[in-house]
């Protein structure tokens, strides 16, 4: 007797949503190879283009000490972590901690900052080596100081009897080159991130943003961070970097043009100097030392990378294992699908449906990721909730797949094992899928 396929029938297929894959919306860029962080959005105009274009150069080229020929590309320094903004996001993507010590700009530097709070909310710094340990430093001045890492290693085992090592990364600051540090500082490592898709983040409106705020889910409730905004001089909704302490693409590639490589910018004009070491007697590359021109340039670059298409999104494994993403409440944080505004000064990023994986709001993840330095509103505890989209690249791109804040997670896995505070119960979950489950969940995160 034949089965009758409509009472038997174990699996029903699933299907994808419309557009699932198109993650940066009508600018995603259809293209997975090595180059896929580096496209501009197809949707900018001739100008645009153009422009990002020229920031390209800028993002890409080293900068060298003044004074030089080379006018428009000197003033490196005389403190600085890297010479070029790819060094730390080569090809646009993410960076790793030093695979030995001693090596150099690849993308993991450390915050420093005291205890207690500015005028405009953010943290002291240490008195003597600002806001950032730079590891490197032009002819003719005392570097800073360097660090080195070791790790301290603890296990996890899943209910399949399956064990993971974990690594907790050390950090030793050595060759301190201005004097002790200050008693109670407060150190944070940061791995810079894959740059794809930062135009459309700030284009979502606040409104989006705080909405997620509003609603808590299963225990989940992010925190919007408000950070202290130059342009404006006023406080505004924190939106990049780990901690959500940069209001604005803007201030945040200023920022990194002070603290990694030492250039001034109309929003941060002074060098980053120690007490003792007269920067004005040291050759620089003019006031600023890239004009608002090309400055302006480097940030429609920084704000047009095109995020990449998904891949086998409407494979079968990798739709149950968004299921699981689901089930798990993952997307309690990691909020799958939201719209960009009308008003944000490109037009090709208004109006998208985009599916970044983000709430952008901070979120306690527990004492064991916990960086102990308050940075505006966030706590110790808080980071805000990383975009997922392109995650599934950075090995493609970058050569590995180190994650999380400081890079200590090696894989998705480890990532995942890592979540604590809020997303305990989620990493929970996780440790109880079946070894099936699970390939299947990680199938479509690394699908993203």
């Amino acid at each position: 007797m034949a089965c009758n396929s409509s009472e038997n029938e174990e699996y029903k297929s699933l299907s994808p949503e419309e557009g699932e894959e198109l993650s940066g919306g009508s600018s995603t860029v259809f293209n997975e190879s090595p180059e896929a962080f580096g496209f501009a959005s197809k949707d900018l105009t001739v100008d645009e283009a153009a422009d990002f274009a020229v920031g390209n150069s800028f993002f890409r080229q080293s900068w060298i000490s003044a004074p030089s020929s080379t006018t428009a590309r000197d003033g490196l320094g005389p403190f600085f972590n890297a010479n070029a903004c790819a060094s730390c996001h080569f090809k646009d993507g993410r960076g790793r901690p030093p695979m030995a010590d001693g090596e150099l700009g690849r993308g993991l530097l450390l915050r420093l900052s005291l205890p207690g709070t500015n005028p405009n909310g953010s943290s002291f710094p240490e008195p003597a080596y600002g806001s950032q340990l730079q590891d490197n430093a032009i002819l003719g001045q005392t570097v800073k100081g360097n660090y080195t890492i070791t790790y301290q290693i603890t296990t996890e085992t899943l209910a399949d009897g399956t064990v993971v090592e974990l690594q907790k990364p050390i950090y030793h600051i050595i060759n301190l080159g201005y004097g002790a540090l200050a008693t109670g500082v407060l150190v944070s490592p940061r791995v810079a991130n894959q740059m794809v898709g930062m135009g459309l983040l700030e284009a979502v409106p606040e409104s989006t943003i705080l909405a997620f705020a509003a609603n808590s889910n299963n225990g989940v409730s992010g925190k919007a961070n408000y950070v202290y905004d130059i342009q404006s001089n006023s406080q505004k909704l924190g939106r990049f970097g780990w901690k959500a302490n940069q209001p604005s693409v803007r201030q945040q590639v200023a920022g990194a043009f002070s603290g990694d490589m030492g250039i001034t910018t109309s929003l941060f004009p002074n060098e980053n100097c120690p007490p003792g070491v007269d920067c004005g007697a040291i050759p620089n590359g003019g006031s600023p030392e890239i004009s608002d021109a090309n400055f302006n340039r480097v940030v429609l670059y920084s704000s047009a990378l095109a995020v990449p298409v998904r891949r086998n999104y409407a494979s079968q494994d990798v739709l149950k294992g968004k299921k699981i993403f689901e089930e798990i409440n993952c997307t309690s944080c990691h909020i799958a699908k939201m719209q960009t505004g009308n008003d944000h000064p490109i037009a090709g990023l208004r109006n998208q449906t985009i599916r970044p994986f983000t709430d952008m709001l901070l979120h306690d993840m527990g004492d064991e990721l916990a960086d102990g330095a308050p940075d505006f509103l966030a706590t110790g505890n808080e980071w805000r909730t990383q975009p997922l989209w392109g995650i599934g690249l950075i090995n493609t791109v970058n050569g590995h797949t180190k994650l999380l804040h400081d890079g200590r997670a090696r894989n998705v896995t480890e990532a995942i094992l890592w979540h604590g505070g809020e997303a305990q119960a989620s990493k929970n979950k996780f440790k109880q899928l079946s070894a099936t489950d699970r390939n299947q969940l990680l199938a479509f995160i690394n699908s993203l």
